[in-house]
């Protein structure tokens, strides 16, 4: 299954572990290494939401005031491929970020807690374990 993780420029360490983690797991995951020096940026990013059959949306602060996290939720929700496989994964405290700052459709969803983004591994693997069980 092909996996776009839906994240703030500013949350990519966060987001690359996770992709190593769902890599170990047997996904295959986009992310924007994948984009070569002159590639047509927007491009590459709309035909990896085409070619993806799961998203993971990061929710941190930085995220959600990201139009980009916006206009990819929108996408996958709106495409059928997706459906029952959009992981939302808080990475922030209820301080940092409370519930009522989070999108009303993602609350929706099943969501991830990362109670501590460098030493969450049990949370880590519950993504891709989310993962597995919507194939």
């Amino acid at each position: 299954m092909r996996v776009f993780i839906s994240h703030a420029a500013t949350d990519a360490k966060l987001a690359n572990r996770i992709a190593h983690v769902l890599r170990e797991a047997g996904f295959q995951v986009w992310d924007e290494t994948q984009i070569l020096p002159g590639d047509n940026w927007g491009t590459q990013l709309a035909e990896a939401l085409q070619e993806s059959e799961a998203m993971v949306v990061l929710l941190t602060p930085n995220s959600l005031h990201s139009p980009n996290l916006s206009h990819e939720v929108g996408y996958a929700l709106g495409k059928a491929g997706y459906k029952g496989r959009v992981i939302p994964v808080l990475a922030a405290s209820p301080e940092q970020l409370p519930k009522e700052d989070i999108p009303w459709i993602l609350q929706k969803f099943h969501i991830i807690q990362l109670q501590d983004q460098d030493k969450d591994e049990k949370g880590l693997r519950s993504i891709a374990q989310a993962l597995q069980e919507a194939k």
